[in-house]
């Protein structure tokens, strides 16, 4: 049975919730934009009423939902009625304490001509009697406002999804320092059981201090203060942890640099109860503590109940 749980500290910095919306240009890849937060950890919603953004943000915004960066909505602007409700939204929004950020997407009119050749779907527009053409040129009539109110415009003519993705996370990053858009999954196990097939980095930790041959400690587990101290308390474990996330602090940048979204880090022992439940829950802590997304799953804590190491 696996264990998935939160880190266990509380030391972290609290991090505002964000609200962002999502418009733009029809055809200009908005569902792709959405699912790329969405990947990011953000909670993704699309066809929200706009009378119902203030309401729901408001429900959002809790500890409940806290594993999240923040909401982001797609909206489509290209109703009249639909453009009012939405402003009312935004004044209602900033008294409520939220500032919400805009971004836009827009790609050149032969590029979503070839996108809706493609996919073989009308424009929203042409519903109202307008040629293709006609109804893009209408709608950037209609919608412009929105793009000069943008935090972020992005044309996405030339993109492709991981392009997206790099540009959200590196360009929406910078209005929003406090977050990294990588998301860290750790996993403690033991090597007795077999090694994570879905880990992208692995460490052996069966060179640490072992509890296993202490009899107070052998019953207890990882999650459990005194094994912690036993393990991290020496200055061998203190200097092995220090190193530890000195390199992990130093390659991680470089895969979120390359857009990705989740690292999945195996830390293993010889039962995977102890040790690497342990310096797991250490590195969650470190990780939360620096603006990380992190979750960690302890897979084989319970398989060795009886205090194998």
């Amino acid at each position: 049975m696996n264990v998935v749980a939160e880190p266990a500290c509380s030391a972290g910095k609290t991090r505002d919730f964000s609200v962002i919306f999502v418009t733009g240009l029809s055809g200009a890849g908005k569902s792709t934009v959405l699912n790329v937060f969405e990947d990011m950890n953000y909670f993704t919603l699309e066809g929200l009423p706009a009378t119902l953004i203030p309401d729901v943000t408001r429900v959002l915004n809790s500890k409940s939902l806290a594993r999240f960066q923040g909401l982001v909505i797609g909206v489509n602007l290209l109703e009249l009625e639909y453009v009012k409700a939405f402003e009312d939204a935004l004044v209602a929004l900033r008294r409520m304490g939220v500032a919400p950020g805009i971004i836009f997407l827009e790609a050149k009119p032969s590029v979503i001509t070839t996108r809706y050749a493609t996919t073989r779907r009308p424009h929203p527009l042409e519903r109202e009697g307008l040629g293709l053409e006609q109804a893009m040129e209408e709608e950037r009539e209609r919608i412009g406002v929105f793009r000069d109110l943008a935090d972020l415009v992005i044309d996405t003519s030339e993109y492709s999804i991981h392009d997206l993705r790099r540009t959200i996370q590196s360009k929406w990053r910078k209005l929003h320092e406090s977050a990294h858009a990588l998301k860290v999954h750790l996993i403690s196990f033991g090597f007795k059981y077999g090694m994570p097939s879905e880990a992208d980095m692995v460490f052996d930790l069966r060179f640490l201090p072992n509890p296993y041959f202490v009899p107070d400690l052998k019953p207890l587990s990882g999650l459990d203060a005194p094994i912690a101290e036993y393990v991290l308390g020496t200055e061998q474990g203190k200097e092995f942890l220090e190193k530890l996330l000195e390199f992990l602090q130093y390659q991680i940048p470089f895969f979120e640099t390359e857009g990705r979204y989740r690292l999945t880090i195996a830390i293993g022992c010889t039962g995977g109860r102890h040790r690497s439940v342990a310096v797991t829950e250490a590195l969650a802590c470190a990780f939360k503590n620096s603006d990380y997304t992190v979750s960690t799953e302890h897979r084989h804590l319970h398989l060795d109940s009886r205090g194998r190491a």
